[in-house]
């Protein structure tokens, strides 16, 4: 059965995200002020063939752990379906 992982990949809130302050500031500079924070990350999305949907949430996540994201300085969230 084929599987569709939804991967959201973020850095992590205690880290400095300077993509994301360059957006803030360029939001302020078009007189977008209201917006309070800006955080940058990636959406990566993961055809996967597997017997089961845990099956295919532990081969999303090892591919997460192994390639897709630094754990150092990243978080990952895994959706299946």
């Amino acid at each position: 059965m084929t599987f569709t992982a939804h991967i959201n990949v973020m850095p992590l809130k205690e880290l400095l995200d300077p993509q994301g302050k360059a957006v803030m500031s360029g939001l302020k500079n078009l007189g977008l002020g209201q917006v309070q924070d800006v955080r940058i990350g990636k959406h990566i999305t993961l055809q996967i063939e597997a017997a089961s949907q845990e099956e295919a949430r532990t081969i999303a996540e090892n591919a997460c752990q192994k390639l897709l994201a630094n754990q150092v300085m990243e978080s990952f969230e895994v959706q299946i379906q």
